[in-house]
């Protein structure tokens, strides 16, 4: 798709285009389904139906701008990191093929367009996005400092589940902060944060010697010879979480056919990583893809079940 797209393009600029579609890692969507997937829980849970199609229209643009504003920063701070791992070396920056400068422009650029997409919805959305560009600016730093960016990924990651609650919620004058964000939007922000550790977890264990090789820290390095199971614990946290979403969200009980494929999910996640391989962890973070789907598809079935 990526290069047919290029093609369109005159063939001098193809490389150059190239390059910064890839740091933008358009070639690779599923980050940014990572991060769709609990945008539209929230949208479904906050809307109690249906979102509103122009919020599903901006909250869907925006995921894909953020995604690709993160990716930059992340390569940006990288940038002493990516050549020392061979994963990574080949990426536009660690390859010098764009320079740290235009990538930091780049990101300022995406950052405006997703502000402007923000700016469609109501104050209160507003506000929250400040935060989330934060977290999203933190999250590459993270890993020189703590062993814990993966948790910081994952409130990056869920941010946009406050930012949705807001945006339906939120746009009457009368209505409090505590109203358009109630208890089910942060217990569906820390099964996201729950379940972001557990996927960038497994997607750190790919690169888990070379990175301790090169003096960068994360989940895989801190967990060690127990990686598996503190994840096994994890993954029992995040299904523990989303069924009392469920509950909170009196929802059908449909929605727990989606819960019960995220847990045979799970285990098969489990079952891929046994040998740790590094093909198999990487398998087991892609194969997270169909997780969030079917959770939200649970969500969506339980939605349109419910009695009126």
């Amino acid at each position: 798709m990526l290069e047919a797209l290029l093609k369109l393009l005159p063939k001098p600029w193809r490389d150059t285009a190239r390059d910064y579609l890839v740091l933008m890692r358009m070639d690779r969507p599923i980050g940014a389904l990572l991060l769709l997937w609990p945008t539209w829980w929230a949208l479904w849970l906050a809307a109690g139906d249906f979102p509103p199609p122009k919020l599903l229209v901006i909250f869907t643009l925006g995921v894909f701008l953020m995604r690709a504003a993160g990716c930059v920063i992340n390569d940006y701070a990288d940038r002493w990191l990516d050549p020392q791992v061979e994963r990574t070396r080949g990426r536009p920056i660690a390859a010098g093929r764009v320079t740290p400068r235009a990538a930091l422009v780049l990101f300022i650029v995406l950052l405006v367009l997703a502000f402007g997409l923000v700016l469609l919805t109501n104050s209160m959305t507003v506000k929250l996005s400040f935060a989330g560009a934060a977290l999203a600016t933190l999250y590459p730093f993270a890993k020189r400092y703590t062993h814990l960016p993966q948790v910081v990924l994952g409130a990056a990651f869920g941010w946009s589940i406050p930012m949705a609650f807001a945006a339906v919620n939120g746009g009457a004058p009368s209505v409090t902060w505590f109203q358009a964000l109630p208890p089910l939007c942060w217990l569906l922000f820390v099964a996201n944060v729950v379940w972001a550790t557990i996927y960038d977890t497994q997607y750190a264990m790919v690169d888990r010697d070379e990175d301790i090789a090169a003096g960068s820290k994360s989940t895989a390095i801190l967990f060690g010879d127990d990686d598996r199971m503190i994840l096994g614990v994890l993954m029992g946290t995040l299904l523990l979480a989303l069924v009392l979403v469920g509950t909170r969200a009196d929802l059908h009980w449909t929605y727990y056919l989606g819960v019960a494929a995220a847990a045979g999910l799970s285990i098969w996640q489990q079952y891929l990583i046994r040998e740790r391989d590094r093909a198999a962890c990487f398998a087991a973070f892609r194969n997270n893809l169909w997780l969030g789907m079917a959770v939200w598809a649970g969500v969506c079935l339980a939605l349109a079940l419910q009695p009126a």
